[in-house]
């Protein structure tokens, strides 16, 4: 018992708290700015798996990191722009077309990664971001190693959250955002058009998603292989309805989720008698549908939430 409360007193733990919710942060974030527009999108996990590839190809053929994570990026508001085109303009059904995205996206993907490997047995590896220490912070005992030894794109996901937060709270872009996702009638009493605000917070949303599954390839893993993504889109999905839509407890709520993840792989290594390792596996997911259930009883969705809008119609 000792031991398996002993290991929330190692750095270990923490530092690994942050590098498992850095895809869910940028994931959470986009699936975030699509909803409080008013537009589900289900697309995330296809569009995660294809930012992992398109972000691994880039550096494989040549590129470097950060080029890799801005090719995910464009690919991944590029698949935004053709559910955004379906669901808004057109207005068809956001649950159909987001499924049909992640179908696509998905297939997509392994196609082109086949197509470009059509003969590798094992995946071909890249030299992925490296820690990146902080000066000074990272020599600070404990915390150095937890929180100031990460790679930058852990440091970019913690930023994003801060100015996603501050875009949609405090700027006229933020509030247009907002009032889209609340009563796009009064934005277009306003002289704005909805159209078009939630075409861009698809497609920004979807870049982020993208930006999260390319962390996997290019941070987490030096490799890719299709289903690596492992549903991570679906948590995204449900870490927003736990954070009421708000992107301060978007990232504790995917800080938390990591915490379950991070902790039950260690607890296998503490915990004798042969239980099986698939028990461990449910602990994050189990805790994470009860904090939800938790949280969810309190949340207010966006009153237009998945409510076509037409111009003109009241």
């Amino acid at each position: 018992m000792m031991e398996a409360l002993d290991i929330f007193t190692t750095a270990s733990l923490w530092g690994a708290v942050l590098r498992i919710a850095t895809p869910l942060i940028f994931g959470t974030l986009g699936a975030l700015i699509c909803e409080r527009s008013g537009v589900l999108n289900l697309g995330i996990e296809g569009i995660m798996t294809l930012g992992a590839m398109v972000a691994w190809m880039t550096v494989y053929q040549g590129g470097d990191l950060w080029t890799g994570l801005a090719v995910a990026a464009f690919c991944g508001g590029m698949f935004g722009l053709l559910h955004a085109f379906l669901t808004v303009p057109l207005g068809l059904s956001q649950h159909v077309t987001g499924l049909g995205i992640t179908l696509f996206a998905s297939s997509l993907t392994y196609f082109v990664y086949r197509l470009s490997l059509p003969v590798s047995s094992s995946p071909p590896t890249i030299e992925p971001f490296q820690p990146l220490a902080i000066p000074g912070l990272s020599d600070i005992p404990f915390l150095g190693e937890a929180l100031f030894s990460q790679t930058a794109p852990t440091y970019l996901a913690i930023l994003a959250a801060a100015v996603t937060a501050w875009v949609l709270a405090k700027t006229p872009l933020g509030l247009a955002v907002r009032m889209t996702g609340e009563n796009p009638h009064a934005v277009e009493a306003q002289g704005l058009n909805p159209i078009r605000i939630r075409i861009g917070a698809i497609v920004v949303g979807s870049a982020l998603m993208a930006v999260g599954g390319a962390f996997l390839t290019t941070a987490t893993f030096n490799s890719f292989f299709p289903t690596m993504v492992q549903g991570r889109g679906w948590v995204c999905i449900a870490l927003v309805v736990f954070a009421s839509w708000q992107p301060g407890k978007a990232l504790l709520g995917a800080l938390l989720f990591a915490l379950f993840d991070a902790y039950q792989l260690r607890l296998q290594h503490v915990v004798e008698g042969g239980v099986p390792y698939q028990l461990f596996l449910m602990v994050p997911y189990v805790l994470s549908i009860v904090a939800l259930i938790v949280m969810s009883r309190r949340a207010r969705v966006p009153n237009a939430l998945m409510a076509p809008y037409r111009r003109g119609e009241r």
